[in-house]
């Protein structure tokens, strides 16, 4: 009885990279740096091994190794030295991303600066917006966040990519800087931000932990995925210029969902979460974390992710060039 010969393209490696469907490239990925006020300081976060806090004065050897490896793109979250209600560091001239924006682009002109546009590092609340009654206030967080946005952009920010889940905040920001005269700066809309258990690490990272509540009412509910798509259409129409699907490994079938439907670029981004799990496991030595990483990163490009956003950019970069 006749059948197909499958193994004859899984032979050696030879075959198996010449018939190879999907391929990791530096140029995919963004790197993100945690700035912190003060100086001298290059903390590593007690749980994410190889992740750091700088501050501006300690960016230089980081940013240097970033472009050395190739990787042409990162993402800026700032720590503030102070919060308050309103976050009002946020959008402040002299804020940390904003200094730290201009001092990277400075002496690295050509690396390409994409910014975190929310207030949840910055209020003392730790909430992605303006609180009113122990609510979230969707408007009124709106107006702040385009202010942020503005600012980052005057600073040299590349990219403003928006992380906070508030309803119309592409339109908001998009009108914004339209009007501040950047109308050629583009938004990565966190277009698919789910209430997630995997954000762990980061808010040790980022100082953000909420002091009361969660955000359960304004990032989506891990059941729903046809609540993607209404999230998705409404930044498209909007003016988001890519999207992006966080947290991305336990959601390859919305990234998938999202690839399908639309024709902006997308972005999957590896959290902390699993970040931290893989580097568990393997410090362990229950995994193999080269192995693992890549899989993971495979998946990602499989599902129809075009970029990455990982914390793993320069250990990849490493793997690739050696």
């Amino acid at each position: 009885m006749p059948f197909n010969r499958h193994r004859r393209l899984r032979q050696n490696e030879a075959i198996r990279k010449m018939i190879r469907e999907h391929h990791i490239h530096t140029e995919d990925l963004i790197y993100p740096i945690f700035v912190v006020a003060g100086e001298g300081v290059k903390e590593e976060v007690p749980s994410m091994p190889g992740v750091f806090h700088f501050s501006i004065d300690q960016l230089q050897e980081e940013i240097q190794e970033v472009m050395d490896l190739g990787i042409t793109s990162i993402i800026v979250f700032g720590v503030p030295a102070e919060k308050d209600e309103c976050g009002s560091g946020a959008d402040h001239e002299q804020g940390i991303v904003q200094s730290a924006i201009r001092h990277i682009k400075a002496s690295f002109p050509q690396l390409y600066v994409i910014s975190d546009t929310c207030l949840c590092q910055f209020t003392s609340h730790g909430h992605c917006g303006v609180i009113e009654n122990r609510e979230v206030a969707n408007d009124a967080s709106l107006e702040r966040l385009v202010s942020t946005a503005i600012s980052q952009a005057q600073a040299g920010a590349d990219m403003i990519a928006p992380s906070n889940m508030m309803d119309g905040f592409v339109a908001a920001i998009r009108q914004g800087l339209d009007e501040a005269g950047f109308t050629d700066t583009p938004i990565l809309s966190y277009a698919v931000k789910y209430a997630s258990s995997f954000y762990g690490p980061f808010r040790d990272a980022a100082h953000s932990t909420p002091q009361f509540g969660d955000r359960r009412t304004y990032q989506m509910d891990p059941a729903n995925a046809r609540e993607a798509l209404r999230e998705a259409y409404s930044d498209v129409e909007e003016g988001a210029d890519l999207l992006m699907v966080k947290p991305g490994l336990a959601y390859l079938d919305i990234i998938h969902r999202i690839r399908e439907t639309f024709h902006l670029p997308i972005v999957a981004y590896q959290v902390s979460g699993e970040y931290a799990m893989i580097k568990a496991a393997a410090q362990n030595g229950w995994i193999e974390e080269k192995q693992v990483v890549l899989e993971s990163m495979t998946s990602f490009k499989r599902a129809g992710a075009d970029m990455i956003l990982t914390y793993y950019a320069k250990d990849i970069a490493r793997w690739q060039l050696n």
